[in-house]
């Protein structure tokens, strides 16, 4: 047996209980000490069963990515197996084939805390267009973790000037530091705000898109009838819904504009793609390059943490016991 964050309801908040130790499906599975899991929005939904891609099987362990010790003693970033056995537990079933050695010294909690934030935006740049260095870029949603993370990452990645919109005014001011060369408020009037939007952001190649839902909707034709050259392309990476599941797209951005709206997540890449990125990723993150506000947390308190109020600049990771001294806060 092992302690787990265990799911049995998908309209509760998932408890600390004990639960089997995973037992390894074939030969390039093991079982390994989970050092740190994070707690993203995608885990959320994972919980509650309403990401995509949910099974709806129960009882269930969240987590899907984490950092785990190997009965060899190295240490890995991975990505869970699709089974109800997630990460947020003391052990996991680690498939080698779905994990990156870590060098030596690699914080856990700080890796954990950041590769799915990034992880977003980089395969989306570097995946899904052929995202230029010179190119400029709007992040919709830039206050929210992921967002922050876009901004980063489109600079390192090259990007000559980089617009984050979103409505927290503190974690707006906050860009700056990170790499952004204009922020947009999305507070008050959406009208106002998508027309604020349009007017930083008209030259833009690539709008990366965590909101989606009206943001999205008000924004599209403003920006693109400011455009000083509509035959441009302008590549609109829809990857977060936090606005709302729904947008409607007028047909006249498709006709009136070299306008090419296209998704980025599970599916739209794939498992090899993401791999073939961890590495350089994970060494960026290493490194020191992209910054993330990470709060370990002890596993055993995951109900309580759970169901408290969420702060977006934060990321959450949870630290089973057995790995406090692998750990240590960032």
């Amino acid at each position: 047996m092992m302690h787990a964050a265990v799911v049995r309801s998908f309209q509760a908040a998932p408890a600390y209980g004990t639960i089997d130790v995973p037992q390894p499906t074939g030969g390039h599975e093991v079982i390994a000490d989970v050092l740190a899991a994070g707690l993203h929005p995608r885990v959320r939904s994972q919980a509650n069963g309403s990401h995509y891609t949910s099974e709806e099987t129960l009882p269930l362990i969240p987590g899907i990515d984490g950092v785990a010790r190997l009965p060899d003693g190295g240490m890995v970033y991975f990505v869970a197996p699709d089974t109800p056995y997630g990460t947020m537990a003391d052990k996991a079933a680690v498939d080698l084939r779905r994990s990156v050695p870590l060098p030596e010294g690699a914080d856990p909690v700080a890796v954990a805390a950041a590769m799915n934030p990034a992880m977003s935006s980089w395969v989306a740049l570097r995946r899904r267009i052929d995202f230029q260095p010179g190119g400029q870029v709007l992040v919709l949603g830039a206050t929210g973790n992921s967002g922050q993370m876009a901004v980063q990452i489109a600079k390192l990645l090259g990007a000559s000037r980089v617009v984050g919109a979103g409505r927290d005014a503190d974690r707006l001011r906050a860009l700056a530091a990170l790499g952004a060369d204009e922020v947009v408020s999305l507070a008050g009037d959406p009208e106002e705000a998508a027309d604020r939007v349009a007017a930083a952001a008209s030259e833009v190649d690539v709008v990366i898109d965590y909101l989606w839902g009206q943001p999205a909707e008000l924004a599209m034709l403003p920006l693109l009838k400011r455009r000083s050259d509509r035959s441009r392309t302008l590549s609109w990476i829809q990857i977060g819904s936090v606005a709302g599941p729904v947008a409607a797209v007028p047909s006249v951005a498709l006709r009136s504009a070299d306008f090419r709206l296209l998704g980025s997540g599970q599916g739209s890449v794939t498992t090899a793609g993401y791999l073939a990125e961890f590495p350089t990723l994970i060494d960026e993150i290493v490194a020191g390059r992209l910054r993330v506000d990470a709060m370990p947390v002890p596993l055993s308190q995951v109900a309580e943490v759970w169901t408290s109020p969420s702060d977006s600049g934060r990321r959450i990771v949870f630290v089973p016991t057995h790995a406090d001294k692998d750990s240590a806060p960032t």
